[in-house]
């Protein structure tokens, strides 16, 4: 692919909606689409500040119009493709959640990235070009339909844009790790002086790179920041918070919205920890036992911390 295409980034949530026939709810893309004719689950971008269990909901009324509640989440994964009529590449990291019907009516769209709505059982779907991550979601072979460029496109992991409100907005897409070794002990690192959250305790991880999947971002987070080799073992969940006026390094105020994955992670042979990053965002990683978890005020972790503990059941 021609160097020239402009790289994007995004967060999107889909849904996978079944009816009592068992068939799955589909949309076509429309000629508005960068891939027209191609089929996907419902759903779309994740407006700045929008929670992704929201943003499902508000994306397959507008595409199908049915209305749906959020059941649980599938996955979490990211694919990379190249829209050259649009001139650029775009990475999009994907929430898939299983939701339930609530109502609605079956309806189609003019004019609109999306054009069309079906039920289609898993044998008719297998006849319709897929999108890669739709495929995947419905345990079908993934076809050959997004083009790829040959090598992730340097893009920075840190990006703000102007707001309407006068801030600086980013987006970020992150993921974490809930580490524990065969003691049962956490792994946490202590965010440094100088960063949003200072003093208090995180989890290991941070912004996935350009063309990365989350799961593999972890694991090399979790070596980079504290030394420690893990084994991804399971998505526990995904967090969303947004910190509207955040102060760090920077030196101005960015209004910061964060969706962040969380994983159980296993680290069978556990080490001191050692922070590589010395001067970044990591001051310090230790091991905590579950009493000196227990005993942690919540106002000493971050609130993803709090959440994926929570989680994981580990208080």
């Amino acid at each position: 692919m021609t160097p020239a295409l402009e790289p994007l980034r995004r967060i999107a949530a889909y849904a996978v909606c079944t009816d009592t026939e068992d068939r799955v709810l589909l949309v076509r893309a429309s000629p508005r689409s960068g891939t027209p004719g191609v089929w996907s689950l419902p759903g779309g971008a994740v407006d700045h500040g929008e929670d992704p269990n929201h943003t499902v909901v508000r994306e397959t009324a507008a595409e199908t119009g049915i209305s749906v509640a959020v059941t649980g989440l599938r996955d979490v994964l990211a694919d990379m493709r190249s829209l050259p009529r649009r001139g650029i590449t775009l990475h999009t990291d994907r929430l898939i959640y299983q939701v339930a019907i609530r109502g609605g009516q079956l309806c189609h769209r003019i004019n609109q990235p999306t054009d069309l709505a079906r039920w289609c059982s898993l044998d008719e779907a297998k006849q319709l070009p897929l999108r890669p991550f739709t495929a995947s979601a419905l345990g079908l072979p993934p076809e050959t339909i997004d083009l790829r460029p040959d090598t992730a496109p340097d893009f920075p992991s840190f990006y703000a844009v102007p707001g309407p409100d006068g801030l600086h907005r980013a987006q970020r897409f992150a993921a974490y790790a809930v580490a524990t070794d065969p003691a049962r002990r956490i792994l946490l690192t202590r965010i440094a002086p100088g960063y949003p959250g200072a003093g208090r305790w995180h989890l290991p991880g941070g912004g996935t790179d350009y063309g990365e999947q989350p799961g593999a971002a972890l694991i090399r987070e979790l070596v980079e920041e504290t030394g420690q080799r893990g084994r991804l073992i399971r998505l526990l969940g995904v967090a969303s918070h947004r910190d509207a006026a955040s102060l760090g390094p920077e030196g101005y105020p960015i209004d910061w919205h964060g969706v962040r994955a969380f994983y159980e992670v296993a680290v069978d042979r556990p080490a001191p920890p050692i922070v590589g990053d010395v001067g970044g965002s990591t001051s310090e990683a230790r091991w905590f036992g579950n009493s000196e978890l227990t005993a942690m005020p919540s106002s000493e972790l971050t609130e993803v911390t709090a959440e994926a503990v929570s989680a994981a059941r580990l208080v």
